[in-house]
């Protein structure tokens, strides 16, 4: 059984991701899913065996690639800001390209509204945004992968 934390959106609001330190130190993988990689580098420099980031439409000239593939334990994970695949206006072309790369997960920000859903058998988990800290109006979430099972939890919530 592994475990993740997913963060993203965090748009300078480097205190509320210092705020979930502890989270990074005690789960097995944390992602962040752009738009405020400033607000992260310091601790996933720190757990750089353990992270996953890519960069997100408001991270200007990064280096950062846009997309990955992460595989824990019988799970391949799929991981992006969500821009590219027009997540605002549905989920669709992220669940094909999700399925394209034999992902049954699919980890995306860009919109800031927490959801977890599915669509065409991939499970779509938007963690929300950092931009306010948890409890405040941010979210999380939280992951578990125990051999093909993933259980998806959202932590916070979202400023309506």
């Amino acid at each position: 059984m592994k475990t993740l934390v997913v963060i993203s959106d965090s748009h300078g609001n480097r205190a509320g991701v210092e705020k979930l330190d502890y989270l990074f130190k005690e789960n097995d993988y944390a992602v962040f899913l752009g738009d405020g990689f400033a607000d992260v580098h310091p601790f996933f420099s720190y757990y750089r065996n353990k992270t996953r980031v890519c960069r997100g439409n408001c991270d200007f000239f990064s280096p950062l690639p846009e997309e990955g593939v992460l595989e824990i334990e019988d799970v391949r994970i799929f991981y992006c800001h969500g821009h590219r695949y027009g997540v605002k206006s549905g989920l669709e072309s992220l669940a094909a390209r999700a399925k394209e790369l034999a992902c049954e997960v699919a980890l995306y920000g860009h919109t800031h509204t927490p959801l977890i859903s599915e669509v065409g058998g991939v499970t779509l988990v938007n963690p929300g945004s950092l931009r306010f800290d948890v409890g405040a109006g941010g979210s999380y979430a939280y992951l578990v992968v125990n051999g093909k099972k993933v259980t998806a939890v959202l932590v916070g919530e979202n400023p309506k």
